[in-house]
């Protein structure tokens, strides 16, 4: 708990029950701030409470609304900035557009970097992330950027059950080194699926690079979006050998267009996810868990000027 600070936290209106764990975790009232449309749709927000001379928080995570999302993002840090707040920090669980880090094809934007030059424009001091697509997109910012991660939730999880022979597989070369560091941390093997992207939502798992006979799979990624990537690995593990059983752990549950009957009919044992969106999709053996200690530690840390490095692992 913090007591007699100079921190304001506030919830924008992406993922309010978050915002009020986070706050909870931190044993403080949570910031009021009047966020509304006008009839033309465009944004007004207000904040109600005094922030002159504070540390304010502002907590907004990024949906499928991710636009709308973004731009109330912005709005709130100008008004928090033009309200004289000491420092502003900009918690998103779920970054969005961080997925176009770089330019695959000519004429392309690099939308991430865009993203990180309008949050700096706004007022933003500092970034807290959860799990960011590509760490690159830490250098896209000249401001602090602290990029926390789920893994110590999904291997504490996991490690409870008391999986038999399991193996961690990496759904890509590009997750194999997380997937190692989970591997690693619950003691199994480690396989990674060879993947063939032809366009947007559109891949194909080809091989498994690995030993998934008779073993327990355990896919990890950092988010389910369409879920296509993740279900036809599926079928190639199943082919296999793998057992039965198959869990997939991610951070960010997404669940766009087709995922749901994607995921339910693909069978899986557990769908493990935390809590940086609002999940409300209906998903066969659904487990959520809460971010908001790990976020919520790292606001405490920044404020006091604490090491949050651990927090990282």
């Amino acid at each position: 708990m913090i007591q007699n600070s100079n921190l304001c936290v506030f919830s924008g209106t992406s993922h309010p029950i978050l915002g009020d764990k986070i706050v909870e975790y931190l044993g403080l009232k949570k910031g009021e701030i009047k966020i509304s449309r006008f009839a033309g749709g465009e944004i007004y927000a207000r904040v109600l409470d005094n922030v002159r001379g504070h540390s304010a928080v502002i907590i907004q995570t990024c949906t499928e609304e991710v636009n709308e999302n973004l731009m109330e993002l912005f709005i709130i840090i100008d008004a928090m900035k033009r309200a004289s707040a000491k420092s502003i920090t900009a918690v998103i669980p779920h970054f969005g557009y961080a997925r176009q880090d770089r330019k695959a094809a000519s004429r392309e934007p690099i939308s991430a970097r865009l993203v990180a030059n309008l949050l700096e424009t706004a007022g933003a001091d500092r970034i807290i992330a959860m799990d960011l697509h590509s760490d690159q997109i830490q250098g896209f910012f000249n401001i602090p950027v602290d990029t926390l991660t789920a893994l110590p939730l999904f291997t504490s999880y996991i490690k409870e059950k008391k999986l038999k022979d399991p193996v961690v597989v990496a759904p890509d070369t590009g997750r194999a080194k997380v997937a190692k560091k989970m591997a690693d941390r619950i003691g199994a093997s480690l396989a990674i699926l060879h993947k063939v992207r032809s366009g947007h939502h559109q891949s194909e798992v080809t091989h498994v690079v690995g030993e998934v006979k008779g073993k327990t799979v355990i896919i990890t990624d950092d988010m389910i979006d369409t879920a296509g990537t993740v279900t036809s690995g599926v079928d190639v593990l199943r082919k296999e050998g793998c057992n039965d059983e198959i869990y997939i752990a991610a951070t960010h549950g997404i669940f766009s267009g087709p995922a749901v009957d994607r995921m339910n009919k693909a069978g899986f044992a557990e769908v493990i996810v935390s809590d940086s969106l609002p999940i409300n999709k209906p998903i066969k053996n659904l487990k959520v868990l809460s971010t908001a200690g790990l976020l919520g530690e790292a606001i405490k840390r920044n404020y006091a000027n604490q090491s949050i490095s651990s927090l990282f692992d």
